[in-house]
């Protein structure tokens, strides 16, 4: 069982992951939302100087929606975890109830799951 000390330590940690995470997206969602080519994208006129660089462009843009995506779900995590924390669960597996490792948590302070756990689920999702 942790003690208050330990839960409002994890609680401002993941507060800051959750900031960190929400500024990443909106930074990545600005950056995505630059237009392809012409002015939009940083050109002279309304038309791309070049198919490579439109194609660069949109791949670029591409990357920026997955990473943004992933913020997001971080983001998501971080919030879960607090939800946790506030109805007393943080900390214990959400599959067996049993403690989430000290180590675990430090590597991925929103663990739903103790490392056993995860891994069953993560061969049962590869199947």
């Amino acid at each position: 069982m942790m003690t208050t000390t330990e839960i409002e330590t994890w609680r401002k940690q993941l507060v800051s992951l959750a900031r960190q995470y929400d500024k990443r997206t909106s930074d990545l969602l600005e950056e995505a939302a630059h237009g392809l080519g012409g002015e939009s994208g940083g050109g002279l006129s309304d038309s791309p100087i070049h198919l490579g660089d439109l194609g660069n462009a949109q791949q670029e843009e591409e990357i920026d929606l997955t990473l943004m995506a992933n913020e997001k779900r971080l983001f998501e995590e971080c919030n879960a975890a607090l939800g946790r924390i506030d109805a007393g669960a943080f900390g214990l597996c959400e599959e067996c109830r049993r403690p989430i490792g000290k180590g675990r948590l430090e590597a991925c302070p929103y663990a739903r799951c103790c490392l056993a756990c995860a891994r069953l689920r993560e061969s049962c999702e590869a199947r």
